[in-house]
C-alpha cells in the first residue's frame, strides 16, 4: 500500500469535509487519520489527512480536490519521503549533537546533508559523524558575501529545510526570502520575552522565575516568526546566569527536536504569524 499525507487550507464553508472525503473515496483512498481545525476569527479551514491506497495519480487527485474547494485553497500532497536538511551552527554543540546522533541512528525523520559553521570548532565532531562540514567565516567580509557563500553550499545539495542549531548570526531579509518558510530556529528564551542577544542575562537581570526556549520559523523580523514549540522550566534566586544557561540548554535541545519531528511529519500549517499543529 502507498502512503499519502494531504494538507489542505482554505476559506471555511459548509460541506468541506464531505466534499474532500468523497474525492478520496472516488480514488480508492482509505483514510487512516483525519484532523480538522476551523479558525473562526479568520473563517479559515485546515485539515491533515493520512491515507493509503494501491495506485493514485497525485496531479489528478490534487486537481479533483481543488475543484471541490474554494478558489484560494492550498492543497499539498506529500508522499512518504524523508526530508533533507542543512544545519547551520556557530560554536555551541548541544543542539547539533542531538540532531547528528538521531541522524546517525535513523531516528531524526530526515537526512542531514551538511553542516555549515561560521567557526571551525564543530568540524571534528561533525565529520566523525560522517557528515560534511563547511566553514564559512563571517569575518572580514560583508553580510552579502557571507550569505552568498552559504547559499552556494546549500544549493549544491537537495535541501528541504535549513535548521539554525544555535547559529548566532542575524540573516538578511534577502537570504530569508530565498528560503521562505524553510528556515527553523531555536531561540533561547520564551518568546516574545527577551528577544535578541543574551536572553539568559536579560532574564537574570529581570529576576524572572521561569525561563524557556522557542522553536520558530524565521522571518525577516528578528525572533518574531511563527512559533512551533515552546518549553519552560522554573528558576529561583539561586540561579546565576551560568546556571540559567545550563538549564536552558536542556530545554533548547528538547524544543528543537520536538519542532523538527512535527515539521518532518508534515503536521504544521502556517497561518499568518501563527501555526496550526496537528499532533
Amino acid at each position: 500500500m502507498n502512503e499519502l499525507t494531504i494538507l489542505i487550507s482554505c476559506p471555511d464553508q459548509v460541506g468541506l469535509v464531505t466534499s474532500i472525503t468523497s474525492v478520496l473515496a472516488a480514488h480508492q483512498l482509505n483514510i487512516i487519520a483525519m484532523r480538522e481545525f476551523v479558525d473562526e476569527a479568520n473563517k479559515s479551514f485546515f485539515t491533515r489527512i493520512a491515507c493509503t491506497g494501491m495506485m493514485f495519480e497525485t496531479d489528478q487527485l490534487r486537481q479533483r480536490l481543488l475543484e471541490c474547494l474554494p478558489k484560494t485553497a492550498q492543497v499539498d500532497l506529500v508522499t512518504k519521503k524523508e526530508k533533507q536538511i542543512a544545519v547551520l551552527v556557530t560554536k555551541e554543540y548541544h543542539c547539533l549533537a542531538e540532531i547528528l546522533i538521531k541522524n546517525q541512528f535513523k531516528t531524526l525523520g530526515a537526512n542531514v546533508q551538511c553542516v555549515i559553521g561560521n567557526y571551525e570548532e564543530l568540524r571534528d565532531f561533525t565529520e566523525k559523524m560522517g557528515i560534511p562540514y563547511f566553514h564559512v567565516s563571517h569575518l572580514e567580509k560583508d553580510k552579502s558575501q557571507f550569505e552568498n557563500e552559504i547559499k552556494h553550499i546549500i544549493d549544491g545539495f537537495e535541501v528541504d529545510y535549513l535548521v539554525l542549531a544555535k547559529f548566532m548570526r542575524i540573516l538578511s531579509a534577502d537570504f530569508v526570502k530565498s528560503y521562505a518558510g524553510k528556515i527553523i530556529n531555536i531561540h533561547h528564551s520564551f518568546l516574545p520575552a527577551f528577544i535578541g542577544a543574551n536572553p539568559y542575562r536579560q532574564a537574570f537581570e529581570r529576576g524572572v522565575k521561569i525561563i524557556g526556549a522557542t522553536a520558530h520559523f524565521v522571518t525577516d523580523h528578528l525572533d518574531e516568526g511563527p512559533i512551533i514549540t515552546q518549553h519552560t522550566t522554573h528558576v529561583d534566586h539561586n540561579f546565576g546566569v551560568k546556571e540559567m544557561v545550563r538549564a536552558g540548554k536542556e530545554i533548547e535541545k528538547a524544543v528543537l527536536l520536538e519542532a523538527l519531528e512535527l515539521l518532518f511529519e508534515d503536521r504544521i500549517f502556517v497561518s499568518g504569524n501563527k501555526t496550526i499543529i496537528f499532533k
